[in-house]
């Protein structure tokens, strides 16, 4: 089992900045470690990931160059940096932690779940 919570998302204007974090009751060296994104009704989307062993990061096309994931292995947390926020980045945000060698983007293929933390971009 591993316990993840999130934590940082606040209110913020357009163009703002936002750093989450998601702390692990494990060490995370060994997983991929992802953040998603819900809006109450909609389907989870994937927003990033990165991998164990060479740490290659993904991300979601409506992200990239914007966001940036990372983790400290020696505090057990990942942070996904958020720049240059717009409206349509307000959502529920999940971590996620895979235990499994194959490295997906949907939600399936993750095991563990934080409960998310709220980000709202106001214009």
């Amino acid at each position: 089992q591993v316990q993840l919570v999130e934590s940082g998302g606040r209110l913020v204007q357009a163009g703002g900045s936002l750093r989450l974090s998601c702390a692990a009751s494990r060490p995370i060296s060994r997983y991929n470690m992802a953040w998603f994104r819900q809006v109450p009704g909609k389907e989870r989307d994937f927003v990033a990931l990165m991998t164990t062993g060479d740490s290659s990061t993904y991300y979601a096309d409506s992200v990239k160059g914007r966001f940036t994931i990372s983790r400290d292995n020696a505090k057990n947390t990942a942070y996904l940096q958020m720049n240059s926020l717009k409206p349509e980045d307000t959502d529920l945000y999940y971590c996620a932690v895979s235990i499994r060698a194959l490295v997906r983007r949907d939600i399936s293929g993750y095991d563990y779940w934080g409960q998310g933390t709220q980000v709202t971009v106001s214009s």
